[in-house]
């Protein structure tokens, strides 16, 4: 069965930087189809680079985002751009969760190797006697 017959027409297939925009993947038309010309998006492994390319519901979408790569499924083509709750059925978030990152805590971030990085006041003090400086706490 052709997959005209199988939705009705305008459900079918959509273009590419419609559904993008529809899904709330992009904020506009106008940077949907921006990113399919620059390459940021595959349609089932190809990518594609006009913002005409049709897409299907079971196509499996690669956008590459301003932080990450998204992977979609298309499950439907949209009809208007509605709240995210609306949006979020167009789609089937396939992303792989990312890689787990090492814990530390703040104070661990914080610390530094002694004689490592800019001396703080009381080394510079510190230093500054040794080598014979006249200091602030000298009167």
């Amino acid at each position: 069965m052709a997959r005209n017959e199988e939705q009705p027409a305008g459900q079918a297939r959509q273009r590419i930087d419609k559904w993008l925009f529809f899904a709330r993947l992009r904020k506009s038309r106008s940077l949907a189809a921006k990113s399919v010309e620059a390459g940021d998006v595959s349609i089932n492994g190809q990518k594609i680079r006009q913002p005409s390319h049709i897409v299907h519901p079971g196509d499996v979408v690669l956008i590459s985002l301003d932080r990450h790569d998204m992977v979609v499924k298309v499950l439907h083509s949209g009809e208007r751009r509605g709240p995210y709750e609306e949006a979020r059925l167009l789609y089937s978030d396939m992303t792989p969760p990312p890689p787990p990152r090492e814990e530390r805590s703040l104070f661990e971030q914080a610390t530094r190797e002694r004689g490592a990085g800019r001396p703080t006041k009381r080394e510079r003090r510190e230093t500054d006697r040794l080598h014979g400086f006249p200091g602030d706490d000298e009167d």
